[in-house]
């Protein structure tokens, strides 16, 4: 099943997929769901009736608003390792961002006053449902609600100027998140085999397969565990493939005007415009 946050009006809610239609289930919010019953979203997609969302004014919302935790995954694709001139990692990279820079589906990415490094990285979301810790490798994608899409907008010379990257990955409004959180059932197990894409202006940039990654999903939630208690509703970006623009000869930075697309196949398409902060 296929779940979108929106905003309409003054309210937020969640609504259901249906073909082209959206089902609306009321002002709740998906991370709450899923910290009171990881089970709850089936169950409140099958039973879901009402007439669909006039969607003329609606704006997306990331599919968890608020979440616990985001955890990114650095060079987990090795061709991407290779472009930044970084060793092929033996333990997964992490690093941190904030919820203030998450934005939804056709929302503005906000390029800063004080750069104009602002580069793309198409990446693959899963969503935790089952919280845990020490979760086994054999048991780790039972814990996935889901999947979505993730744009990990980097101002880059911020991201250089220390060894740690958190600032430069944590501009405001630089964290494109959805449109949809598509549960487990309906992907192959860990995503695997799905082709993922980043488009420029309709121009391809990035193309990659899931396939490749270094540290598959379950990978990632098994180390992950080791150190932290993972919640429902946190989400882990797992990292993005080669053609980054920073990497380019001369380099791709985005700009007021441009509109980057982030997709992976059988979850569907991130859009964003590009616009100057005010």
């Amino acid at each position: 099943m296929r779940f979108v946050s929106y905003a309409l009006s003054d309210k937020n809610g969640v609504a259901v997929r249906r073909g082209p239609d959206l089902i609306d289930l009321g002002a709740i919010d998906l991370g709450t769901l899923l910290r009171n019953d990881p089970d709850v979203l089936q169950e409140l997609g099958r039973s879901a009736k009402g007439a669909p969302l006039n969607t003329q004014h609606l704006r997306y919302r990331p599919p968890i608003a608020r979440p616990p935790k985001i955890i990114c995954i650095g060079l987990n694709y090795a061709d991407h390792a290779t472009e930044s001139q970084m060793k092929k990692p033996d333990y997964p990279p992490v690093f941190t961002r904030f919820t203030s820079t998450l934005i939804g589906h056709n929302e503005p990415i906000i390029r800063p006053k004080v750069s104009t490094q602002l580069d793309y990285e198409g990446e693959l979301v899963a969503v935790i449902g089952r919280g845990g810790r020490h979760i086994p490798r054999a048991r780790a994608l039972e814990h996935v609600a889901g999947y979505s899409l993730f744009n990990d907008a980097s101002v880059r010379d911020y991201q250089f100027k220390s060894t740690q990257w958190t600032v430069g990955k944590n501009f405001d409004a630089t964290g494109p998140f959805g449109p949809e959180l598509v549960t487990a059932d309906e992907l192959p197990p860990g995503c695997a085999g799905l082709k993922i894409e980043t488009r420029l202006n309709g121009t391809v940039l990035q193309s990659a397969n899931t396939d490749v990654m270094i540290f598959p999903v379950a990978d990632l939630i098994f180390y992950l565990s080791e150190a932290i208690t993972l919640e429902p509703g946190d989400v882990i970006v797992t990292g993005t493939p080669s053609g980054v623009g920073f990497a380019r000869q001369p380099p791709i930075w985005m700009k007021p005007g441009d509109v980057c697309e982030i997709e992976v196949e059988g979850i569907g398409t991130l859009r964003n415009p590009v616009k100057d902060e005010t």
